[in-house]
């Protein structure tokens, strides 16, 4: 069976990396604190169970992906631009599971569990990686250095912290698997605003 992925619009492709156009989308989310590689457990616990039964209603929900993770707002990383992500110590962070497009913030069931909200992502333009292989914190570094040191040749800013995203499950040959880092962009001088140009789904 066929997995949704958020849809998008390559608008141009770089030697190492592309940039991108996200319309809105909708997700579950969750903030768990701890190292970047360990929240995930926690966090596919509480999201998982919200589209596995654990909502007003006990709706099962299609899996989508990626499953994604950024640091949440206030949480600064030192160092990441232009050389790279020193995330080793414990901070919090968002991750997030998309939801499928045949939703809209009022066809959603409420989470019963006040951990996991339901929002709209606001349309962003973006510069993204594609990379395989493991997981491990230096495998990230590695592919966000390399994303930053290419988005400084081009002349193009971050706007936010960097996103990661798992598209497969843990049990996938760590060499077959896909991951992204994607960083939101600044508007260019004279450019309309990344993110701006589309609207939201209707609540």
């Amino acid at each position: 069976m066929a997995i949704e992925t958020p849809k998008h619009e390559v608008l141009k492709r770089y030697p190492d990396f592309e940039l991108r156009q996200y319309p809105a989308y909708l997700v579950a989310e969750t903030e768990v604190s701890g190292t970047q590689g360990d929240v995930g457990s926690e966090a596919f616990s509480r999201l998982g169970g919200y589209i596995f039964g654990a909502n007003q209603g006990a709706k099962k929900i299609a899996m989508t992906a990626p499953v994604t993770q950024a640091p949440t707002v206030g949480e600064k990383i030192a160092m990441t631009a232009p050389v790279t992500q020193q995330s080793t110590g414990p901070r919090t962070f968002k991750v997030q599971f998309m939801m499928p497009s045949e939703y809209s913030l009022q066809t959603l069931p409420e989470p019963t569990d006040r951990r996991v909200t339901l929002r709209v992502v606001e349309p962003q333009r973006v510069a993204v990686i594609q990379y395989s292989g493991t997981w491990s914190q230096a495998n990230y570094d590695e592919h966000l250095a390399k994303l930053q040191a290419a988005m400084k040749a081009q002349g193009l800013s971050a706007a936010s912290e960097p996103t990661w995203a798992r598209y497969d499950p843990p049990y996938k040959p760590w060499f077959l698997r896909t991951n992204e880092i994607l960083i939101p962009l600044k508007a260019a001088p004279g450019d309309s605003a990344p993110g701006r140009d589309e609207a939201p789904p209707q609540p």
